[in-house]
């Protein structure tokens, strides 16, 4: 990847970093569903405005709203439901770690679906070390949990699978010339369409008590910097990075989440932390490849 594309790819962990905080406050006092539906549909509110204000084109085809559609529930509507809920039932730390296992999911389904994305030993080299690191730092003592909440755990690795298989059927928007812009928007509205009657049905929100307002602020936050923002990059990244290389942001997230911890809410950083973004580091240059291929 180009300067350029690591520097947005780490503008995004920061974005994903947040969004775990912002999902932990609203969780206290609004179901699963409401939550995810309320960040998608506020997202969307945004990016309509973005996109009439930069005039971006839209789809011009039936088959390019169906593609918006199901990348929508690929992206959002499958991994977020499953997140939130798994958030319910396990810890975050744990949750963070089975979350990792994103790129490892993304490489297998790039190099089987992919022609130009090929597994390498190398790629599959850097995962592995990025997936040891990810668990170093957030500490070994997350995964005492495993195996006991077996659903909520099996959610969470189902929501990573989903998000490898988005990443790879998210490479046509490029070649069917969506703007990144249009491609944030058409699916997080779709997502919200196909959310709407659900939350109606199951979580009945008239029956609901009126949130606090720091609820509110944390599903404003999650909106537009984690959602619409963050899926802005998101689809430009994909569109000149690749499936496999989009996802290792899943690697950078738990660096972005510590760090902002230790600037805004006065947590210390250990040793852990530092072995475990020296791994991070180690894997992510493993898949870019160019400094092992140069000292090879």
């Amino acid at each position: 990847m180009s300067l350029h594309n690591w520097l947005m790819l780490l503008v995004l962990s920061l974005l994903w970093g947040g969004s775990f905080f912002f999902v932990g406050v609203a969780v206290s006092a609004l179901p699963p569903l409401s939550i995810v539906f309320l960040r998608v549909a506020m997202a969307a509110l945004i990016l309509w405005l973005v996109v009439i204000l930069l005039r971006v084109p839209l789809p011009g085809s039936r088959s390019g709203w169906l593609a918006l559609l199901v990348m929508g529930v690929l992206n959002n509507v499958i991994p977020f439901s499953l997140i939130v809920w798994g958030q319910t039932q396990i810890d975050s730390g744990l949750a963070s770690i089975l979350n990792a296992t994103t790129p490892l999911f993304g490489v297998v389904l790039a190099g089987l679906l992919l022609s130009d994305e090929r597994m390498t030993r190398l790629k599959v080299t850097g995962v592995v070390i990025g997936f040891i690191g990810t668990v170093w730092m957030i500490g070994p003592g997350a995964l005492q949990g495993l195996g006991g909440d077996t659903l909520a755990q099996l959610a969470i690795m189902g929501a990573a699978i989903s998000y490898g298989f988005a990443s790879v059927f998210g490479r046509r928007f490029k070649r069917m010339q969506i703007d990144p812009v249009m491609a944030a928007t058409g699916q997080v509205t779709l997502s919200a369409v196909i959310l709407l009657p659900l939350v109606l049905i199951v979580d009945q929100p008239w029956t609901l008590e009126s949130p606090p307002m720091s609820v509110w602020f944390s599903m404003a936050a999650l909106a537009v910097f984690s959602t619409a923002l963050a899926y802005i990059l998101y689809f430009r990244i994909l569109a000149s990075a690749g499936a496999s290389n989009l996802l290792l942001v899943t690697f950078l997230v738990p660096v972005s989440a510590i760090f902002l911890g230790y600037f805004f809410l006065d947590e210390r950083l250990a040793t852990s932390h530092f072995i475990g973004m020296a791994l991070i580091g180690l894997g992510l240059s493993a898949i870019d490849g160019r400094l092992w291929r140069r000292r090879q």
